[in-house]
C-alpha cells in the first residue's frame, strides 16, 4: 500500500467513525428487545456433550464401538395358505466396555398380532359411509393374526432359555454375563401368517392376483431381529408402533429361502446358487447382463413368467443367499415375475441393477426400472461414496415403497391396457430412486429410524432431488424446492413440530420428516453455503458414518467442522423451531449528496465537536422529501459537484488510480424488516431503467444485532426501478406480498 493510499484509508475511516457515532446516538432509544442474540446463540443448550464416544467434530470417538449380529437363516413359505416357517440362528458379538446380562431381540412383525396394540393408539371416527368390505373387514371379520408364534428359544446346546416378549420386543436372559468381546450363540423357531398387505396393511407381505390366482411376496422383518445397544440409549427400547421405523445393528447373513420350484426370487445379499435355481437359458441371458452397462437384459422373459403363472408348482427349490456388513434382510418371490439386469460401473467395479415386476408392470417397468436403479446408484456415489454392494434390486409391489439392504419395493402400475400417465411415471420414477437411495441413509450410514425418521428420510428425499433433476433437469420434483415446503410452514403452528421430534410423534408425516430437511438442505447447499463447501461437509459426513451408527449431533457437527461453517443459527431455527421465514422490504429512501449539511447533521455536529477534533472534509447526504431535500438535488451524482470530495480525490489519488473509482450515480437505502421468526440469508435483486439486474447475497448474520430491521445502502451507476428479495423463491419464504419494490398490487380474482 503506498503513502497516498494510506493516506485516503484514514480520512475514511474518521468518516465512518463519525457515521457510527451518529447513528448510536440517533437509535440510543432503540428496545432491547430489538437486538436478539438468541438466533445466533451456540448449540450447547441442545446437543449431547461430546465424549470419547463421539467427538465434538462429529466425528466417531476413539472409545466409539458398535455390537455385531450375525445370522444364519433357513425358512420356507407355505404358499397355499400364506404362512412363513423359519428357524435361526444368532452370533451376537458385545464390543460395548460394559457386560450385559440380558439382550433384547426385536419382534416388529407382533404390530400385526391379534393382541397387538398398535390399532389401539390410533384415533378412529365414523365414517358417513363406508365401503361394504371395508365395514366387514372392520367390524364384523375376525382380527388377522400375522404376530411371531414363538416355538422356542434355544442355547447352541439346544437347551431353553428364557425369555419374555413385551409387544414386539423380546427380552433373553442370559445363563452369564456376556463380556467385552464376547460372543453368544442362540437359536429361534418360528411362524407366522403372512399379511395380505393391500387389505390388512403393512410394509410386507403378500398381493393377491384374482385373475390368475397366484401371490407376490415381500417378505421383511420376517425374522426376529436383534435390537441396537450403543453408546446413546443403551438398548432400543421402544415398541414399534407403524411410523418410526428401525434400528439395527450390522452383520453377516447366510439365508436359505425354500419356495415352489416355479418361483422367481430376488433377495439381500449374492445368490450362491444360482446354476440350480436359473434355467441354462437363464443363465446365459444373466452372464450377459454382466457384461451389459447400456441397457437392461431380460433374464426372465414375460413369456417364460407367464407360463410360470399357470403351473403351481407342488415341488420346491431352495435358494442360498450370503450377505456382509448388512442390517437387515428382504425377500421378494413370485411365480410371477419378470427378471431384467445390467451392470453399472462404480469406483473400479461392476455392481449389478437388477428388476423383478409381473406382466401388470410392463412397459412401464420394463423400459424404466433397471435404467432408474442404475442412474440412482450412480448419483448416490457422486455425493457421497461409491456403492459398496454387489447389487440393488428394484421389485414392483402394488401400493409399496420401502428399503431393505440391496433390494426395495415400488409402486407405478399402469393401466390393464398398459397405457400409463406422465404421473403414474414420474411417481414411479421418485419411488425407485428414493427406495434405491436408501441404501445409503440408513442401510449404511445407519441412523436410528425409530427416534429420528429426518436422519434417514430427509436425507434421502434431498438426494434423491438431486438425482432426479439429474435424470431430468425440468423433472417435476416434489420435496427439495424451497418454495414447495411454504404451504407446511406457513400453516396453523398447532398441527406443526420440528423437524427434532420423535418420529411417533409426527402428525404431517411427509412434510416434517421428508419435505422440510429436504427443503433445508438444498437451501444449505444452494444458498446458505455454496455448493462446493456443502458437498465436501456432506461427502465427509457420510465417510465418517458409514457403516456406522450416526446421531443427529453427528450430523450437525460434522457439516461444520469440514467447512468452518458456523451453522447453529440454521439447525436451531430450522430443526428445534416450527419458525418460518418471512422477509420484507419496508422502506426504500433515495439519497443524493451535498455541498451543505442537513439541520439535522449540523446540529449534531455543533453539540459533539471536540477540542481539536478534525474529522476533514464531509460528504453530506440528504435523503429525498426531507425538510433539507431541494429539487436541484435530484440528479445523478457527480463527484466534481461536491467540493470536498473532489478536492479530496484530487489530493489522495493519481491520474491512473481516479480512473479505476467507481462512479455511483443514484443511492438508495433499503430497509427490510423479518415478520418471520427465523433468521436468512437476504437475496436482493435490483433491476435498473435499461432492464439490466444486479443481485447481491446478504448472509443470515445481518440480522445478528437486530432481529427486526437490517438497513443497506446500495449505490448504483443507473436509476433502480424494482427491488425484489428472493426473486427466484430459494428461501422458503411464506409471504412474497411484502418482497417488492414499488409494492405490487395484487391482481383480484376479478381482474
Amino acid at each position: 500500500m503506498n503513502m497516498m493510499k494510506k493516506t485516503s484509508f484514514i480520512h475514511i475511516c474518521s468518516l465512518f467513525f463519525l457515521t457510527s457515532i451518529y447513528a448510536q446516538d440517533s437509535q440510543k432509544d432503540t428496545k432491547n428487545q430489538e437486538r436478539n442474540p438468541d438466533k445466533f446463540k451456540q448449540m450447547y443448550d441442545l446437543l449431547a456433550t461430546p465424549n470419547m464416544y463421539r467427538t465434538a467434530s462429529g466425528a466417531p470417538g476413539p472409545e466409539y464401538y458398535q455390537q455385531q449380529a450375525d445370522y444364519k437363516i433357513d425358512v420356507e413359505l407355505d404358499d397355499k395358505n400364506q404362512k412363513l416357517y423359519g428357524k435361526e440362528t444368532i452370533t451376537y458379538t458385545n464390543n460395548a466396555k460394559e457386560a450385559l446380562d440380558y439382550i433384547w431381540v426385536q419382534l416388529d412383525q407382533n404390530q400385526q398380532a391379534k393382541n397387538s396394540k398398535t390399532p389401539l393408539v390410533q384415533n378412529t371416527k365414523t365414517e358417513p359411509a363406508i365401503p361394504a368390505s371395508a365395514f366387514s373387514r372392520r367390524f364384523l371379520e375376525e382380527d388377522f393374526d400375522g404376530g411371531f408364534k414363538i416355538e422356542y428359544v434355544n442355547d447352541v446346546n439346544g437347551k431353553p432359555m428364557n425369555y419374555s416378549i413385551n409387544q414386539t420386543m423380546m427380552r433373553i436372559e442370559l445363563p452369564t454375563v456376556l463380556k467385552h468381546g464376547e460372543k453368544i450363540s442362540f437359536s429361534i423357531k418360528w411362524w407366522y401368517n403372512i399379511n395380505n398387505y393391500l387389505l390388512d396393511g403393512g410394509r410386507s407381505g403378500y398381493e393377491h392376483f384374482d385373475e390368475d390366482g397366484n401371490n407376490l411376496y415381500i417378505l421383511a422383518q420376517f425374522y426376529p431381529r436383534m435390537a441396537v445397544y450403543n453408546d446413546v440409549e443403551g438398548w432400543q427400547n421402544q415398541q414399534f408402533w407403524g411410523s418410526g421405523e428401525f434400528a439395527l445393528p450390522f452383520g453377516n447373513f447366510e439365508v436359505n429361502i425354500t419356495v415352489p420350484a416355479d418361483h422367481v426370487m430376488e433377495a439381500t445379499g449374492v445368490l450362491q446358487n444360482r446354476n440350480e435355481v436359473f434355467t441354462a437359458e437363464q443363465l446365459s441371458r444373466y452372464a450377459l447382463a454382466e457384461k451389459t452397462f447400456d441397457k437392461p437384459v431380460v433374464v426372465v422373459t414375460q413369456q417364460e413368467a407367464m407360463a410360470a403363472e399357470k403351473e403351481f408348482s407342488d415341488k420346491k427349490k431352495t435358494w442360498k443367499f450370503k450377505a456382509e456388513n448388512v442390517r437387515d434382510f428382504g425377500i421378494a418371490t413370485s411365480r410371477k415375475f419378470i427378471y431384467d439386469a445390467m451392470a453399472v460401473k462404480l469406483g473400479g467395479k461392476n455392481v449389478m441393477a437388477v428388476s423383478v415386476y409381473p406382466k401388470e408392470g410392463n412397459p412401464l417397468w420394463g423400459e424404466y426400472s433397471t435404467r432408474i436403479v442404475a442412474h440412482t446408484l450412480k448419483s448416490y456415489s457422486s455425493h457421497t461414496f461409491d456403492y459398496p454392494y454387489p447389487k440393488a434390486v428394484s421389485v414392483h409391489a402394488q401400493d409399496q415403497g420401502m428399503e431393505y439392504p440391496m433390494i426395495c419395493w415400488n409402486w407405478g402400475r399402469p393401466e390393464k391396457d398398459g397405457t400409463y400417465s406422465d404421473r403414474v411415471k414420474n411417481g414411479m420414477t421418485s419411488v425407485i430412486v428414493h427406495e434405491v437411495g436408501h441404501n445409503f441413509f440408513p442401510m449404511i450410514v445407519n441412523s436410528d429410524e425409530r427416534q429420528w425418521t429426518w436422519m434417514d428420510e430427509g436425507l434421502n428425499s434431498f438426494l434423491e432431488y438431486l438425482a432426479l433433476i439429474e435424470w431430468d433437469p425440468n423433472f417435476p420434483a416434489d420435496r427439495g424446492p424451497a418454495k414447495n415446503i411454504v404451504p407446511y410452514m406457513s400453516g396453523d403452528q398447532k398441527g406443526l413440530e420440528p423437524i427434532m421430534t420423535n418420529s411417533e410423534s409426527i402428525r404431517q408425516f411427509g412434510n416434517n420428516a421428508y419435505g422440510k430437511p429436504a427443503a433445508a438442505l438444498n437451501i444449505l447447499r444452494e444458498t446458505v453455503m455454496g455448493r462446493e463447501l456443502f458437498d465436501y461437509g456432506f461427502k465427509t459426513y457420510a465417510n465418517r458414518w458409514k457403516f456406522k451408527h450416526p446421531t443427529p449431533e453427528d450430523f450437525f457437527r460434522t457439516m461444520e467442522d469440514a467447512t468452518a461453517f458456523d451453522l447453529d443459527w440454521f439447525w436451531r431455527g430450522w430443526f428445534y423451531t416450527t419458525d418460518y421465514n418471512d422477509i420484507g422490504i419496508k422502506e426504500v429512501k433515495r439519497y443524493f449528496v451535498s455541498n451543505e449539511p442537513s439541520k439535522e447533521v449540523q446540529d449534531f455536529l455543533n453539540k459533539r465537536r471536540r477540542r481539536n477534533a478534525n474529522p476533514g472534509p464531509m460528504v453530506y447526504m440528504i435523503a429525498e422529501n426531507s425538510v433539507d431535500f431541494k429539487k436541484e438535488m435530484d440528479k445523478p451524482f457527480e463527484i466534481k459537484d461536491v467540493k470536498a470530495l473532489d478536492e479530496y480525490v484530487q489530493s489522495h489519488f493519481t491520474k491512473e488510480e481516479q480512473l479505476k473509482l467507481n462512479n455511483p450515480k443514484y443511492f438508495y437505502q433499503v430497509t427490510f424488516d423479518k415478520p418471520g421468526g427465523l433468521v436468512m440469508p437476504i437475496l436482493v435483486e435490483l433491476t435498473f431503467d435499461d432492464g439490466t439486474t444486479e443481485s447481491y447475497h446478504f448472509p443470515a448474520q445481518i440480522w445478528r444485532m437486530n432481529d427486526l430491521e437490517a438497513t443497506r445502502t446500495f449505490a448504483t451507476n443507473k436509476p433502480v426501478t424494482k427491488i425484489t428479495i428472493d426473486p427466484k423463491e430459494e428461501t422458503a419464504d411464506i409471504d412474497t406480498s411484502n418482497n417488492t419494490w414499488p409494492k405490487e398490487q395484487l391482481k383480484s380474482k376479478f381482474d
